[in-house]
């Protein structure tokens, strides 16, 4: 993934401004005796000392109101979920000052590094393999027995060769992928606990999340995350708006649409690229939400992001919960057996139909086929994880073998016209399923483009 933002930077000239006095009109007074040095300087020295007590006081308490910092927490939560893994809510008393708060967050936060292979065309039109990293951000929110589970953004670590998750301490291991949730930018990786020496284990914390329902605007807001690759920053800021809506803008239409049904949370706190994944914690040292984007133009600043915590914890939990998922190669990938095309927002309200990949072909003798399936049915699941286009099914598909058996939740029109769930279980077939059809105007055998078929 690109990462590509815009900063401002305004080209109108700064005007030096101008002061001038007129001249007071000449007056004949007597003249004055003049105070001896020493009383100036000791009057001058008292005045600085009443003044400069008053600012620094007058900045302390003004200090402490912004931030609210003199606030106190009250109760004490607790939302666990049974027999698997779990997310944990607590609430602590505020801390009196911003780095203690940092302090105490940072052991929970890793950086994360993606290297992925990506396809560059050269200047004579030729194609090659080129890598690219990447840097993100992520939070640890569960231990295992036997992993360790970190939640970032889907775009943190798609098209993913290799993951690295950097801790606090500046020790490196390699995280494999736990679950992806692209229609909600969410991810969850898994680092291995006996690939992290004990050092490491005895400093890092799990973190602890907070309640983003109960936001209110203007309440002080803390960003950190692994901004420009650099390693750990924070920035400050307040919570400017609740409920945002997030949406796309399609670069070859310009059309703008909704792209999830979750509102974001907007801050004025800074967030840069490599800040994706990271946390945005309240003066509790509570994560309040996920930072995953910015608004960028030539007229804006200071217009970030972040996913709810609140509003997501039931998917974060369903991809915690997932089989730990290594990149099946191209030769065991199962396939569905099927031709798909997005079903976008616009499509949805025009047309009526759910959001998803509408099956417009289905192979004899594919998998799909097999269990049923007909055209016409729209897939918006798989194995419990939205689906909202061809490429987040692929992306779920791109980590299972043929012969292994996967969940699609279906929309199937009936005979009103009205759409109902299905839920199908597809055991995944090979990609020599895929069949050939024969065009009989030209005599000719041609394939289906292997890009369509899943």
């Amino acid at each position: 993934m690109e990462n590509q933002y815009n900063y401002y930077h305004s080209e109108e000239p700064q005007n030096d401004s101008s002061y001038s006095s007129q001249p007071n009109p000449e007056h004949h007074e007597k003249p004055k005796k003049k105070m001896p040095k020493a009383v100036v300087v000791t009057g001058c020295a008292l005045l600085f000392g009443v003044v400069s007590s008053a600012t620094f006081l007058t900045t302390n308490v003004v200090g402490n109101k912004v931030l609210g910092l003199d606030q106190k927490a009250a109760k004490e939560v607790s939302n666990t979920t049974q027999n698997k893994a779990t997310l944990t809510k607590t609430s602590s008393v505020v801390t009196s000052d911003v780095s203690s708060v940092v302090e105490s967050v940072m052991p929970s936060i890793v950086s994360i590094t993606n290297m992925s292979v990506q396809q560059v065309q050269s200047f004579f039109g030729g194609t090659s393999q080129q890598e690219v990293t990447s840097a993100g951000t992520g939070i640890i929110i569960e231990k295992t027995d036997s992993e360790l589970l970190i939640v970032t953004n889907n775009h943190v670590v798609a098209d993913s060769n290799q993951l690295t998750v950097t801790f606090d301490d500046q020790s490196s291991v390699e995280a494999d992928i736990k679950g992806t949730d692209s229609a909600h930018d969410l991810a969850v990786i898994a680092v291995q606990l006996d690939k992290i020496s004990d050092d490491t284990l005895d400093k890092i914390s799990v973190a602890t999340l907070g309640d983003s329902t109960k936001l209110k605007v203007g309440e002080p807001a803390i960003a950190i995350g692994n901004a420009l690759g650099y390693g750990q920053s924070v920035t400050t800021g307040v919570i400017s708006a609740t409920d945002r809506e997030s949406q796309t803008t399609d670069s070859a239409t310009g059309e703008t649409t909704g792209s999830s049904d979750v509102k974001l949370i907007q801050t004025d706190a800074a967030i840069n690229p490599g800040n994706s994944g990271g946390a945005l914690v309240n003066a509790n040292g509570e994560v309040i939400g996920i930072n995953s984007a910015k608004l960028i133009g030539e007229n804006v600043e200071g217009i970030g992001y972040a996913i709810p915590i609140s509003d997501v914890t039931d998917i974060i939990t369903n991809l915690m919960n997932q089989e730990t998922k290594t990149k099946v190669s191209e030769a065991e990938r199962g396939y569905l057996g099927i031709t798909g095309l997005d079903v976008e927002d616009s499509d949805s309200q025009r047309y009526g139909m759910p959001t998803g990949v509408y099956i417009s072909e289905v192979s004899r003798g594919g998998g799909a086929a097999d269990a049923g399936i007909t055209k016409g049915s729209i897939i918006v699941g798989f194995n419990g994880i939205t689906i909202d286009s061809m490429e987040s099914l692929q992306e779920q598909l791109q980590y299972y073998k043929k012969g292994e058996k996967v969940t699609l939740t279906l929309q199937v029109p009936g005979d009103g016209g009205e759409y109902q769930e299905q839920t199908v279980d597809v055991t995944l077939g090979s990609k020599s399923s895929v069949k050939k059809i024969t065009c009989k105007k030209r005599k000719q055998i041609v394939r289906l483009p292997l890009f369509l078929w899943l």
